[in-house]
């Protein structure tokens, strides 16, 4: 495919690389300042579509905390640290458009606690995933004990993060942890290349309605049916007045391809 018309098929799209390589994307102080920094400017991005996160890093998706750094912290700084990842993963599962994690490589504590804040997850087959703080004497502090449960039930939830137990990509999507699973390629990039093409498949839609959307989903699964309905009702009154709403129907009357501006 010839590279302008790459570009513009991946417009709307921004890819957020992880690459740290020398510390398998383990998440030190840096790296934790470095994507807050990033997740804030994102919040009022009106060009972005959708975000995938990615390593940059072959064979490695987010190996969780910066133990070597973590070994060198005053136990008073533990808490307060902790308390800043799981700051950041919250404000990457509060993004306001669609967000697809691309996991090729190891995603471990932390790592998979940044996955499962993300919308969509997609794995290779090679790809190890884990909740494994237990083994460390400690437990999920970046938003595991709740996100893997709403993810997967709670009673397989439990029995993964008791156990420190890792799986691969075909079990997780088995558990209901991933969506995709695919067999990695030569590049070791089959997962990010399977996000690209859901990426791709959610640009053509209307910008403010994919908002809602996704704030629909996000608070109506956080409450009764009948409260879900009402938050659901007041996301479907943002759209009626957009100038988008009236493009959509307009393209269907002239069978054309609707050319929305997220007005």
């Amino acid at each position: 495919m010839p590279p302008e018309k790459l570009e513009e098929e991946n417009r709307g799209i921004l890819v957020l690389g992880i690459n740290r390589a020398y510390a398998k994307n383990s998440l030190s102080k840096n790296l934790v300042k470095t994507l807050s920094k990033t997740v804030d400017a994102l919040k009022s991005d009106k060009k972005v579509r959708t975000i995938i996160i990615r390593s940059e890093v072959p064979g490695i998706f987010c190996a969780g905390a910066d133990l070597k750094e973590r070994a060198k912290m005053h136990p008073s700084e533990v808490g307060p640290f902790v308390s800043k990842i799981r700051a950041v993963i919250n404000d990457i599962a509060n993004l306001p458009v669609p967000t697809i994690a691309a996991i090729d490589g190891l995603a471990l504590g932390g790592g998979l606690e940044l996955a499962l804040a993300c919308d969509i997850r997609v794995a290779a087959s090679s790809a190890k995933m884990g909740l494994v703080e237990t083994k460390l004497a400690i437990i999920p502090g970046g938003g595991g004990t709740q996100r893997l449960p709403r993810a997967i039930g709670m009673s397989l939830a439990k029995e993964l993060i008791f156990s420190a137990r890792v799986l691969d990509g075909q079990e997780a999507k088995a558990v209901g942890l991933v969506s995709h699973v695919l067999e990695q390629n030569p590049e070791g990039d089959a997962a990010y290349r399977k996000a690209l093409d859901l990426a791709r498949e959610f640009l053509p839609q209307g910008p403010v309605a994919m908002r809602v959307a996704k704030l629909a989903i996000n608070q109506g699964m956080e409450v009764d049916l009948v409260t879900g309905l009402a938050i659901e009702e007041a996301c479907y009154a943002q759209t009626i007045p957009t100038k988008d709403r009236l493009e959509g129907l307009l393209a269907f009357k002239e069978k054309r391809t609707p050319r929305y501006k997220g007005e």
